[in-house]
């Protein structure tokens, strides 16, 4: 991984960035703008947003207004709770992408595993990769049961899964069966909510033996696991510290006492094997 520009070969052959921008709570319009016109001056080339956030069109405004071409850019989107089904979630799917004024996207991912629902959006992600309109499909949120599930009625198996990831809920059993299921992991919320973890006395002091911020040793730690990671922030000054992580290499016994500062502890309440919000 030498750069922000690095990448990972998904299960199909796509090439899809290490390091990328996430845009949660980013409002639309200028904020959001701002945020990805800086992400891409600093070299980011990964853009990850979500029907959800509401920012689609200023993010897809931004990727205009940055001059880089489209085939250089990573821009993943999601289908919300209450738009999946089959024909539903290709009608969210067109929305999304004229919100973006993209002619095609390259992930898209379902946003959690709503039950009774997630396997016939699934179908028509299939639908939509067969087509050409997305470059790789694949899930966020989900659990090891929910990817067999998918992996026992479908063709094609998710490309990744986007879930919440950091040192303090690591996901071994996940990450363990992405990895052994050529599933690509990508981390959500990386350095946690509320900046407890950023103050946390073993990173800090991992930080000082390498001249780094406590959150550049914890993204470093994503990296090193394989895993794909997404911080988010609208400050130019944080977008560019968060990406300096590509001139160091934890030790061995460093990643060991970052991982094992595991509490199975998640910085929000959804509890992904029962997603009863977002439906109506």
């Amino acid at each position: 991984m030498k750069g922000l520009q690095a990448t990972t070969t998904l299960h199909n052959g796509v090439k899809m960035p290490w390091f990328g921008l996430g845009v949660w709570q980013a409002a639309d319009g200028e904020e959001v703008q701002q945020a990805v016109r800086a992400a891409i001056t600093f070299g980011y080339r990964s853009i990850d947003t979500a029907a959800a956030y509401r920012n689609e069109e200023g993010v897809g405004q931004a990727i205009r207004d940055s001059g880089i071409k489209r085939e250089e850019l990573f821009v993943t989107t999601k289908v919300w709770n209450k738009d999946q089904g089959y024909e539903s979630t290709l009608a969210a799917f067109e929305t999304s992408r004229k919100r973006l004024g993209l002619e095609y996207l390259d992930l898209y991912l379902i946003h959690w595993a709503v039950a009774g629902r997630y396997l016939d959006t699934w179908r028509a992600l299939e639908k939509l990769y067969r087509d050409g309109l997305v470059k790789a499909i694949g899930v966020s949120n989900f659990q090891p049961t929910h990817l067999a599930d998918v992996m026992k009625n479908y063709e094609i198996k998710p490309m990744v899964n986007q879930v919440e990831f950091h040192p303090l809920l690591t996901q071994r059993e996940l990450l363990q069966f992405c990895q052994t299921n050529s599933i690509q992991l990508e981390a959500w919320s990386p350095l946690s909510r509320g900046g407890d973890l950023l103050e946390h006395p073993v990173l800090r002091e991992i930080g000082e033996k390498y001249g780094k911020t406590a959150a550049q040793v914890i993204l470093r730690w994503d990296l090193e696991q394989g895993v794909v990671t997404i911080p988010k922030s609208v400050h130019a000054a944080r977008i560019k510290e968060n990406a300096d992580i590509f001139d160091f290499t934890l030790t061995a016994q460093d990643v060991t006492r970052i991982t094992d500062l595991n509490q199975n502890r998640r910085s929000f309440e959804y509890n992904p094997d029962n997603v009863t919000w977002g439906l109506e």
